[in-house]
């Protein structure tokens, strides 16, 4: 009976082990993301069908294999039970009868029963461990019953394999929503000086405003740690929804920003854990050519309630903090490129890519920490190099929770938004 108790056990974990690797439920066998624009994986819709095929089979042998164990206790407690009498018996034999060889023989088989019984006692815990299995089987079905019918109703409504992208083009997302486009979504953009169009999210708003959006960190779901190449054309996925993670790429970043004739405005809003919201906005933004190494330049702060980080920030550490911090001019690093003024590599300290100096006070691609707590083990040799911070808010042992980086004409940054909180230059007039 153990043999095939066994051999039935191993089967339904086999099961288990294929129903898990089978990671779709229709003809393609795998799902692998890859770092293009617009594409997802399709949907689990399959799922739900394959595992209702397979329920009914896996539970025949859930019940099989009871009945199995049902059967196997039953021998065990009469072995038990037969044990007891002969043990009994060959006591009583010893207390009644003289020495002699059937006294020998009699000890020479109450010692095959004490065996016999160890045998019997291993067989129990045997047979408790494939119940404690089947326990954990069933509630794995259970689980899995109850995950079947989460995906029946997820999948209510047909399977979409591709995103939807509106119909509207432009030279960016303000051009879109000039041409009358109000709903945020996916559409292609083509600058004046960019070879082709390419895919971006706009985010429109009841004023009209199209901000085209060039960073998005929500959930730390997306490793921001890549290397130039990655950087150069963008990585993360885009989606209609706005749910997930990506950097737009810096040779896109830099064709939105370099050839237009309008300023435009970087305008970076921020959330924190307690989800408390900030921003900061910069005129007059561009980011140069790869041969220029995507240098950030921007004409001043143009206001917001998060504070200036860009400018540098005094840690208190050292009289040049400020200078050594600030981000204005500075050219792009990667672990693989070091563009910085550091005697290292601060974006091979921090492990992802940014407009470094030595190394800076505003990072909105750093290390994502779940909850925003750090401790200065894990930071790097300043004590402020990780973490997604922006230090003029929270301090440096503070990383955000959400950071989103868009574009927008100067034209339209305060449109229906209210007044703005301008830092006044002489001889510039708004």
């Amino acid at each position: 009976m153990a043999p095939s108790l066994l051999a039935t056990a191993g089967g339904l974990l086999l099961l288990f082990s294929f129903s898990s690797a089978q990671t779709r439920g229709d003809s393609i066998a795998t799902c692998t993301r890859n770092d293009g624009f617009g594409e997802y994986c399709p949907t689990t819709c399959g799922v739900s069908d394959y595992m209702l095929r397979y329920m009914p089979a896996v539970e025949r042998d859930l019940e099989r294999l009871q009945q199995q164990l049902e059967s196997i206790a039953n021998f065990t407690k009469e072995t038990e039970e037969t044990v007891v009498y002969m043990k009994d018996s060959a006591l009583s034999a010893q207390k009644t009868s003289q020495p002699d060889m059937y006294y020998k023989k009699s000890q020479s088989m109450l010692d095959d029963i004490r065996r016999f019984e160890q045998t019997v006692i291993a067989q129990e815990q045997q047979i408790n461990d494939l119940q404690n299995l089947i326990s954990s089987n069933e509630r794995r079905m259970s689980d899995l019953k109850q995950l079947s019918v989460n995906l029946q109703q997820k999948c209510s409504e047909p399977c979409k394999d591709s995103v939807e992208i509106q119909p509207l083009t432009g030279t960016d997302c303000q051009d879109i929503a000039n041409k009358g486009a109000t709903i945020s979504g996916l559409y292609y953009v083509k600058p004046a000086k960019a070879p082709e169009q390419f895919l971006v999210y706009c985010e429109i708003d009841s004023f009209g405003r199209g901000f085209t959006v060039i960073q998005r960190r929500r959930d730390g779901s997306l490793d921001f740690k890549k290397d130039w190449i990655q950087y150069k054309n963008g990585f993360g996925y885009l989606s209609p929804d706005d749910t997930t993670e990506f950097w737009l790429g810096n040779e896109k970043i830099h064709l939105l920003t370099a050839t237009t004739t309008m300023p435009t405005v970087l305008r970076i809003e921020l959330v924190d854990w307690d989800g408390n919201k900030k921003h900061a906005d910069y005129t007059m933004f561009r980011v140069g050519p790869e041969i220029d190494m995507y240098r950030l330049t921007y004409g001043y702060y143009f206001g917001g309630d998060a504070g200036d980080a860009f400018d540098g920030f005094d840690f208190g550490d050292d009289p040049s903090d400020k200078f050594y911090t600030s981000h204005n001019g500075m050219q792009f690093s990667t672990f693989d490129k070091d563009n910085d003024k550091y005697g290292g590599n601060c974006a091979e300290q921090d492990g992802s890519g940014w407009w470094m100096n030595r190394c800076h006070a505003g990072h909105l691609n750093g290390k994502y920490y779940q909850g925003g707590r750090y401790t200065e083990k894990d930071a790097g040799e300043f004590g402020f190099d990780n973490g997604i911070i922006w230090v003029t808010w929270h301090n440096r042992w503070y990383s955000l929770k959400e950071t989103t980086m868009k574009l927008i004409p100067l034209s339209r940054i305060t449109a229906g938004g209210g007044q703005q909180t301008v830092k006044q230059f002489p001889g510039l007039e708004f």
